[in-house]
């Protein structure tokens, strides 16, 4: 990445700043942290997903279709 560094001024892209955050939060975290964040994710999602997805397919729904193709109605 020398190179982009040269082209940006010494500036780190988004990209690599993002690349870099998440290498840094991953040493500094461990597996069950990231398990507790993703059920806590899942509950509030859960919770978001009333009535608003008239016509749409539930994630349970996919999962079990598993990509299964569409009856073409």
């Amino acid at each position: 990445m020398a190179s982009n560094d040269n082209q940006n001024n010494g500036k780190m892209s988004r990209e690599e700043a993002g690349r870099l955050g998440g290498e840094a939060t991953s040493n500094n975290h461990d597996k069950e942290f990231y398990q507790e964040i993703g059920q806590k994710g899942g509950e509030a999602r859960g919770a978001s997903d009333s009535d608003d997805n008239a016509g749409k397919m539930s994630r349970e729904e996919a999962g079990r279709k598993g990509g299964q193709a569409r009856k073409n109605d």
